[in-house]
């Protein structure tokens, strides 16, 4: 059987070939799975007319997402190529599984370009698209939870769902990481509000901070960085910083003319937390926003090129105080 899974949400397309993988022999998984990296013509070939030996199904995961960039000319395949590619598709032996991944990250340059006569190719062969959910979507979010948690037999009550939701965050493998710390802490009991606020991940404390940055509270600010370094390393708290300035420069600008649900959509953020972020920015200067993510972007260069005089807490610190 040949599958064409491709799409921007990785967690449940990773989730859909292990489903595959634990239907085989686990006896022989080392001969009976095999993964291949964007293979040049010849090895995507070989690989799509393998012969499952005695131990019976054998599955292949080809990732292929560089066939499908814009950049590349039909995945560098010509017309012959593909003809010849379709022809071993259509004979691949009985035994023989094969998933074509094409992962699309949202966040990076891995993009799918549905023009190419290599997707239209594929997608004769069982395509499926994995779509990732929007933050702004919180029902479809609080649905996969709650479907999340059954199958992990945790209980979970949808008003601690939706605080849930808003702690962590609209990425699933996150959410799924920590159902599970949820499920090893509460057992057959209930999860509770003050579970979730006492086990899970949460970056109240860089909103805090980021909060007292942009008033341009720096004594408050320092303090919190002092504290923020005793659990963090400098370089991860400037770079998650990055991403929070740059949406509340976004919803600083856009927040004259638009309303709050349009931001959450085009921001891909849980409304409610674009209208806190509303309120927050209501005395907060935007050039005073973008003054502190160019003084970030500095101070990242400089540590990441070596070209700094200071070490790395220094670095950022000096940054966020200018």
């Amino acid at each position: 059987m040949i599958y064409f899974f491709y799409g921007d949400e990785e967690f449940n397309l990773s989730n859909e070939i292990k489903g595959l993988k634990n239907k085989l022999d686990k006896n022989f998984i080392e001969m009976s799975y095999k993964e291949f990296d964007n293979p040049k013509f010849p090895d995507l070939i070989a690989a799509v007319s393998s012969q499952p030996m005695m131990f019976g199904k054998m599955l292949i995961v080809i990732d292929c997402i560089k066939y499908f960039s814009a950049k590349s000319e039909d995945g560098g395949f010509d017309e012959k190529q593909l003809k010849q590619l379709t022809a071993a598709l259509d004979n691949c032996n009985e035994n023989l599984d094969i998933v074509f991944k094409a992962y699309s990250d949202p966040e990076g340059k891995k993009k799918i370009d549905k023009r190419k006569k290599i997707f239209k190719l594929l997608s004769k062969y069982n395509p499926k698209e994995f779509a990732q959910i929007p933050s702004y979507k919180t029902a479809e979010l609080e649905s996969w939870i709650a479907s999340q948690a059954k199958s992990k037999k945790l209980k979970i009550p949808a008003n601690v769902i939706s605080l849930f939701l808003f702690q962590v965050g609209s990425n699933l493998r996150m959410l799924d990481s920590e159902l599970e710390k949820l499920k090893v802490f509460a057992g057959n009991n209930a999860v509770t509000e003050e579970m979730v606020k006492e086990i899970c991940v949460n970056n109240e404390d860089l909103f805090a901070f980021i909060d007292y940055l942009a008033a341009d509270d720096k004594a408050k600010a320092l303090s919190q960085y002092q504290k923020l370094v005793t659990t963090r390393h400098p370089l991860a708290i400037l770079l998650t910083m990055h991403t929070m300035l740059h949406n509340k420069i976004q919803i600083k600008a856009q927040s004259l003319k638009y309303s709050q649900d349009e931001i959450a959509k085009m921001l891909n953020m849980h409304p409610y937390r674009v209208k806190l972020e509303i309120q927050r920015l209501k005395n907060v200067s935007l050039k005073n926003l973008v003054r502190l993510k160019e003084n970030l972007t500095s101070a990242e260069y400089k540590i990441k090129s070596g070209t700094s005089n200071m070490d790395v807490e220094q670095e950022v610190e000096y940054a966020l105080l200018q």
